[in-house]
């Protein structure tokens, strides 16, 4: 039997059925979500991040990691990354919204024995529906590290940058254009008015977990106040008490 009959044969007794494709289950519709008890509202990226920006009111300068001081040049004080996304990431997690940097472009140079990075990151805003905020955002930092820091520090500045930025965060220091006369520091909010504003029915949920954030930040946790029926407890108890009444009330 020739080449040509052997063929034919073959042909004549294979299986010529294409193999059957893969069968995948089908994801669910975006749609059809349900946020369980502790999942943030599903409003849309700018309503959230608009949300956000009343969360956090002001970052104030200095305190640990915000001071700068260099011989002969004198000292200042800044809001450093720590000190930002402390006070911010707090709310975005309750709001739902997530900050990835999506690109980075960087260079570098030798400056003595340091290594100088300069970074320009390019950021995504998503929300809690998953949609992200329009447009380019973009954020540039720069580090000098005598070892092999220089590119974490500089994203680090970036992100602190976008952050204070894009969330227009003051510092909460008076107007300096107002007046030249010298000044001391900021007041400081009393314990009386942070029990104030925790045991008053209007506060939401969301507010008394940032009030707890404002008041770890200013050392206050363990100041005992008198609350709403007579008794002593300290700022953080009672806003432990207060965020556990209005969960079980399903106030969020």
């Amino acid at each position: 039997m020739g080449l040509a009959e052997n063929a034919a044969t073959l042909a004549g007794t294979a299986d010529t059925a294409p193999p059957a494709a893969p069968q995948f289950e089908e994801l669910p519709d975006h749609d059809d979500f349900e946020p369980g008890p502790g999942d943030p509202e599903q409003v849309p990226v700018h309503i959230a991040w608009n949300r956000l920006m009343r969360d956090v009111r002001a970052i104030a300068k200095g305190g640990k990691g915000g001071q700068f001081r260099s011989n002969g040049a004198g000292n200042y004080d800044f809001r450093g990354v720590d000190r930002t996304v402390n006070a911010i990431g707090p709310a975005a997690r309750a709001r739902g919204i997530i900050v990835a940097p999506v690109k980075v472009d960087t260079e570098y140079r030798t400056s003595g024995k340091a290594r100088e990075c300069t970074v320009t990151v390019t950021w995504q805003i998503i929300g809690p529906k998953g949609d992200t905020m329009p447009g380019h955002w973009q954020s540039a930092g720069e580090a000098l590290d005598y070892s092999d820091k220089a590119t974490a520090k500089a994203q680090s500045v970036a992100l602190r940058v976008l952050l204070l930025t894009a969330a227009m965060v003051p510092t909460g220091d008076p107007d300096p254009d107002k007046s030249n006369i010298e000044r001391g520091e900021e007041p400081r909010r009393t314990a009386e008015s942070y029990r104030d504003e925790m045991v008053d029915p209007k506060t939401s949920y969301r507010r008394i977990q940032q009030i707890g954030h404002e008041v770890e930040q200013a050392g206050m946790l363990g100041v005992r106040v008198q609350n709403e029926v007579g008794d002593y407890e300290t700022l953080m108890d009672l806003g432990k008490r207060k965020l556990a009444e209005l969960s079980s009330g399903g106030a969020q």
